[in-house]
């Protein structure tokens, strides 16, 4: 099992935000577009919501446990954790 993974992701107040961000997803739109103009998480939605590499241990519990869930070129149903509901793909 893979010790670091290399994931974006879209964070979102609610439920419903996650939701509709997949539907998107699914009709096409890009995920990196979708992170600029859509996530909270202003830090790395700069980067088209990519987080890097990160191993076990350095993400919420929920979070990693999505995460290191999918494969690569996967994206995650909507993972509430304690800042709000993430869409996750995983990148590597």
């Amino acid at each position: 099992m893979a010790d670091k993974i290399k994931c974006a992701h879209i964070l979102v107040e609610k439920q419903s935000q996650a939701l509709a961000i997949l539907e998107r997803l699914k009709k096409g739109d890009k995920f990196a577009d979708m992170a600029k103009e859509l996530s909270l998480d202003t830090g790395c939605g700069k980067r088209g919501g990519d987080l890097g590499y990160f191993g076990r241990g350095r993400m919420v519990k929920p979070f990693e446990a999505a995460a290191f869930a999918l494969s690569v070129g996967q994206i995650s149903e909507p993972v509430k954790t304690e800042f709000g509901y993430h869409i996750i793909k995983r990148l590597a």
